[in-house]
């Protein structure tokens, strides 16, 4: 509810916030980009709601009060470039775009709004989508602003899709990058779709962030965001993403060198050449090695980034990166995988098996304590955390989302007529 508050604030202009540790104030500039509310998934539910004896589908909830609250306000701008615009994440099929659109559609009719007022951009962030591309399109043909490769959640998805297939085992997850032949394959084939269609493409989250405290590190980070900016504006990107403010510049300055004063690349760049992709392309195992220091970052991150959704953060900055549920979901399948099918780590020839996995999380839990310090350490979740994401890890069937355990620690329902003590 305090998200649907700062979503109304942000439409009437009015939002700021008083940081009092250090004294500053944030508000809106005169200027601001604009705004795109991203509903949950559909598998997600919201439990503070029950309709019929049930929790309501949380997607539905964040998109009916965030319309409800605020199409007014977008009328009153009409012709100012604002309007009920949605980022929908987590699809695997059309049919769940055209629940969309009929969603859409209703709420149009309700309030008396023109059929395509609404706009939306949809996350191709699972394997399955990748192959229903053109059909998402069509189904939101009249609210469609094009699709985004969501790549962190898109490699979860490939672990999550294969997962019974011991030949499709990743290497650690630093090295599945846009350069592995299955990912180059699904962005060039999303912009191919998209340019057909005359929607835009855009590309995927840059997941650095500044480096205050050391500026050799900080040049070294944005230098690998220039370098992926670089091949997503050449590929035929329309947009990007960037997890931090601080890198818009940069990521502006490469679209802008390489675009000019063009919009998009609909027209520019049609990536014929991709229609040549292939299943095969799609699919291909990605190619790298296995590592104990794999497993090692895997499990810190999982562990840190559980411990700070339990008390309402859903990023965190972790070892200069932005971690995110989609990151964290990629750590958690992949020690799964590797400890269902025993991989042997390349190099010392270590067998991935639960002793190996207790030993590393009980030192990984140790430097966690020491880089965060014994305070903040003993005040917060971890051990919560630990115990969440070693059963997560050790499951005989892997669980779907990380987060479906971890919301039921968070809600508890107490049925109606029941005292709470």
């Amino acid at each position: 509810m305090n998200g649907q508050v700062n979503l109304k604030d942000a439409v009437d202009g009015t939002i700021s916030f008083h940081d009092k540790a250090t004294n500053t104030v944030y508000k809106l500039n005169d200027q601001t980009t604009k705004l795109f509310d991203r509903p949950q998934g559909w598998h997600l539910p919201e439990a503070h709601i029950f309709i019929d004896g049930e929790p309501a589908i949380g997607c539905l909830v964040d998109f009916g009060l965030y319309f409800c609250h605020n199409y007014d306000a977008f009328r009153r701008n009409q012709g100012q470039g604002f309007g009920p615009f949605f980022y929908l994440p987590k699809m695997e099929h059309s049919r769940e775009a055209r629940i969309w659109n009929s969603v859409f559609e209703r709420a149009e009719k309700m309030v008396g709004i023109e059929r395509g007022s609404i706009r939306a951009t949809v996350l191709i962030e699972t394997l399955p989508a990748v192959f229903q591309m053109d059909e998402i399109l069509y189904e939101l043909r009249d609210h469609s602003a094009g699709l985004n490769c969501g790549r962190w959640d898109y490699i979860f998805s490939y672990v999550k899709t294969f997962q019974a297939h011991p030949d499709r085992i990743l290497p650690d997850r630093v090295q599945v990058g846009m350069t592995q032949h299955f990912m180059k394959s699904y962005s060039e084939l999303l912009i191919r779709t998209c340019h057909r269609r005359g929607v835009h493409a855009i590309g995927g989250m840059a997941a650095q962030i500044p480096i205050r405290d050391d500026p050799a590190a900080n040049e070294a980070a944005l230098d690998l965001v220039r370098k992926d900016k670089l091949r997503e504006v050449r590929a035929g990107h329309d947009g990007t993403w960037a997890a931090h403010l601080g890198l818009i510049p940069t990521c502006m300055k490469v679209f802008d060198d390489n675009m000019g004063n063009a919009p998009h690349q609909i027209q520019t760049k049609k990536r014929e050449d991709a229609a040549n992709i292939t299943e095969k392309d799609l699919l291909q195992r990605p190619s790298g090695v296995r590592t104990l220091e794999g497993i090692r970052l895997s499990t810190r991150i999982g562990i840190q980034y559980l411990a700070a959704w339990l008390i309402g953060s859903g990023s965190v900055p972790l070892y200069n990166l932005l971690e995110d549920a989609a990151t964290a979901e990629i750590s958690r399948v992949q020690i799964w995988q590797w400890l269902k099918y025993q991989v042997e780590l390349d190099g010392d020839g270590l067998g991935v098996n639960r002793e190996l996995f207790g030993r590393v999380v009980d030192e990984e839990m140790a430097r966690i304590e020491k880089e965060v310090g014994k305070e903040k350490f003993k005040k917060g979740k971890y051990k919560e955390a630990c115990k969440m994401f070693i059963r997560q890890c050790i499951a005989p069937t892997l669980d779907d989302f990380l987060t479906l355990d971890a919301y039921n620690h968070i809600v508890i329902h107490h049925p109606k007529g029941l005292s709470r003590l």
